[in-house]
C-alpha cells in the first residue's frame, strides 16, 4: 500500500505534481509519486513546527533515510520511505541527500548569503528531485534537465514568495522591481536554454519534466510585471492553466 499512500499524499499536497504524474505512464507513476511523496515530506518538514532543533531532527530524519537506501539496507519503516527504496538507487538517494540538506534554509530567517547561494538553493530543492527522476526514467543529458530544473524552481519561488516572507523567510535579496524582473530573465534563459537541447531528454525521461509545464508562463508575467510578486498576484487562470497542460502533455515539457 506504500505507493498508494503514496499517490494519496501528492494528491493531497502537491496537486500540481500530482497532476503532472498522472499524464506519465503508470509503470513512470511508479517512480513519481514516491519521489514526489518525498519531497512533499521533506518541504513540510520545517514549516511543522516552530523549533528549529525538532524541524533539523525532522530533516536529519529524512537524510538517515536516505544513507540507509544507499548503503542497500534494509531502511526504516516508513509509508514513503518503503516505496522510495523501491524505486531508488545509491545515487539518487545521495542526490536527494543535498535536496534535504538545503532545506535547513527554511528552518531560519536568514537570508541567502548572496546569488551563489540562491542558486545552490534552487538547484538543489527543484533541479535535484528533477535530475533523479529523469534519470531513473530514462536517457536523459544532465545539464539539459538541471537547467530547465532551475528555470521551474525560480519560478517557484517567485509565486512563493508571499508565503515565504509572510513566515518571516527573505527569498529576495533585492525585491525592486528592476531585480525581481532580471531573476525571471535568468530563469526563462535557462529554460530556453533547455528547450534548444531537447533531442537530449528521452521522452521516457520528459515525463518528469511535465511538471515543470507552468513556469514558462509565470516568468514571462513577472518580467512583464514584477511588481504582482511582492503584491501576492501571480493569480493563474484556470482555464489558461489547463490548456497550458494539455499542450505540454500532449507535446512535451519543453512548449
Amino acid at each position: 500500500m506504500s505507493f498508494e499512500a503514496c499517490a494519496a499524499l501528492v494528491e493531497k499536497a502537491d496537486p500540481l505534481r500530482f497532476r503532472a504524474a498522472m499524464a506519465a505512464s503508470v509503470p513512470a507513476r511508479k517512480i513519481l509519486f514516491p519521489l514526489y511523496a518525498f519531497n512533499v515530506e521533506v518541504a513540510r518538514a520545517p514549516w511543522v513546527t516552530q523549533e528549529a532543533m525538532i524541524a533539523e531532527m525532522r530533516l536529519q530524519w529524512w537524510r538517515d533515510a536516505l544513507e540507509e537506501i544507499a548503503a542497500g539496507k534494509t531502511p526504516r519503516r516508513h509509508e514513503v520511505v518503503d516505496a522510495l527504496a523501491g524505486c531508488l538507487d545509491a545515487e539518487g538517494a545521495r542526490c536527494l541527500d543535498g535536496l534535504v540538506a538545503a532545506r535547513r534554509w527554511d528552518v531560519y530567517s536568514e537570508p541567502f548569503e548572496d546569488r551563489a547561494h540562491f542558486d545552490e538553493y534552487i538547484n538543489a530543492t527543484s533541479a535535484h528531485l528533477m535530475w533523479t527522476a529523469a534519470r531513473l526514467l530514462g536517457e536523459a543529458d544532465e545539464g539539459v534537465v538541471r537547467d530547465f530544473g532551475y528555470g521551474v524552481g525560480v519560478a517557484n519561488i517567485l509565486q512563493a514568495y508571499p508565503a515565504l516572507n509572510g513566515q518571516g523567510r527573505k527569498p529576495l535579496a533585492d525585491t525592486s522591481d528592476a531585480a525581481i524582473a532580471a531573476l525571471a530573465a535568468s530563469g526563462q534563459a535557462r529554460l530556453d536554454k533547455a528547450r534548444k537541447s531537447r533531442r537530449s531528454v528521452s521522452k521516457a525521461a520528459g515525463a518528469a519534466l511535465i511538471a515543470g509545464y507552468h513556469a514558462r508562463p509565470v516568468l514571462q508575467r513577472v518580467q512583464r510585471e514584477p511588481a504582482r510578486v511582492v503584491a501576492d498576484a501571480l493569480d493563474v487562470n484556470p482555464a489558461r492553466d489547463s490548456l497550458r497542460f494539455l499542450n505540454v502533455s500532449l507535446r512535451g515539457w519543453w512548449c
